[in-house]
């Protein structure tokens, strides 16, 4: 059975990426290599954009997490925590395993942060010296309102934005300069199209001054090291050079195609899976502000999610991610990250529609294809 993977990472990677990593590998102290990095030092500036420095880490993104914290905060510092799914709950653990001071502003699953709760946190306590959130929370499928929430933080010289965008970068709208966030970290396995093993920091001119003052333990993910490397298109440590090659073919074609397609492509995926489950009756789980990564929908309660995502993977080979925690049971969730088209799109919707019929689910059986393809048909 051909095998589908409809995860918000891994994610699927196209053919040609995979046969330019089965190369023969190269030495990282080569001019070859060299001249590969410094091609992707400009690509990853272009995805970010961003006109500083976007080091490649050889980590998850979870890595790429700590390092935003431990470069920038000291012992001690309050931090004030988006806490609205699972990933925005291990911002408080990092930031809690390095000593800090961890406030949270704690939003119910499925929905998206108000700016103005946050604008209240720092006008209240001022002696809060970072906001750290999700672009998109991929736990929930919600897009938080990141870029309004950083125009709040860019007026304050005293605290500085820290993003996860592991699955907002290259697939929504973030411009790192232009929208003034301070730390924004990336992950290989999402929009980037490759496996598991690079994650992806810049930081501001702002971040850089926190710096200045972080005491908090660093070594591996010290980005002072990485930025002197950076400058001589390499980087301090033995990097993941497969995948680095592979990453400097994904930044080629990326930039080829424009990033305002790339968006459009994933916005596009996004909106027929949502309207089409919307026409077989299942509601999306972040309703309000839903991200264009993924899309989480919540299961029919008497059938639940479980003999959905079981179903999809024996009868069709298409492997969906399932609800985490409290969410666990009740929603499944569809990825348009990764290399995702409009043919897989319309087969996951079909398949949903033949597991739920399958499972005697009362619906309008084909009103999900039809709507997901007219959809894509407009593009």
């Amino acid at each position: 059975m051909k095998k589908f993977l409809f995860t918000p990472g891994p994610v699927p990677v196209p053919e040609e990426v995979l046969s330019e990593m089965s190369k023969p590998i190269i030495h990282h102290r080569t001019e070859e290599f060299e001249s590969l990095f410094a091609e992707i030092r400009e690509g990853l500036r272009y995805i970010f954009g961003t006109k500083e420095e976007v080091f490649v880490l050889a980590s998850s993104g979870t890595g790429a997490m700590d390092a935003a914290v431990a470069n920038t905060l000291s012992r001690g510092d309050k931090v004030l925590v988006i806490n609205g799914g699972k990933f925005g709950e291990r911002w408080g653990k990092i930031c809690s395993a390095y000593g800090l001071n961890v406030k949270e502003i704690k939003v119910e699953w499925g929905e998206a942060v108000d700016p103005d709760q946050v604008k209240d946190a720092l006008e209240n306590d001022t002696s809060i010296r970072a906001v750290l959130i999700q672009a998109s929370e991929t736990s929930t499928g919600v897009k938080h309102p990141t870029t309004e929430v950083a125009e709040i933080t860019r007026e304050r010289d005293d605290v500085i934005i820290i993003v996860d965008g592991i699955t907002a970068v290259g697939v929504f709208p973030l411009p790192f300069d232009d929208s003034g966030i301070d730390v924004l970290v990336g992950g290989s396995q999402k929009a980037f199209m490759l496996p598991p093993g690079l994650a992806f920091v810049s930081m501001s001119e702002k971040a850089w001054r926190f710096n200045q003052e972080s005491n908090l333990p660093k070594f591996y993910f010290d980005l002072k090291s990485y930025l002197k490397s950076a400058k001589n298109n390499t980087t301090p440590w033995t990097p993941a050079i497969t995948l680095v090659i592979g990453l400097a073919l994904v930044l080629r074609n990326y930039r080829e195609q424009g990033l305002e397609k790339i968006y459009n492509r994933h916005a596009n995926l996004a909106l027929a899976t949502r309207e089409a489950m919307n026409a077989i009756g299942l509601e999306p789980y972040a309703k309000n502000s839903p991200s264009p990564a993924l899309t989480a929908v919540v299961a029919p309660p008497d059938i639940g999610a479980g003999k959905i995502i079981s179903g999809l993977r024996d009868k069709f080979g298409m492997t969906v991610a399932g609800g985490q925690d409290q969410a666990k049971g009740k929603i499944f969730r569809i990825s348009h990250i990764g290399f995702i088209d409009k043919a897989d799109t319309i087969a996951v919707i079909s398949a949903v529609e033949s597991i739920l019929k399958d499972l005697g689910y009362s619906f309008d059986f084909g009103s999900g294809l039809r709507t997901g393809a007219e959809i894509l048909a407009m593009e």
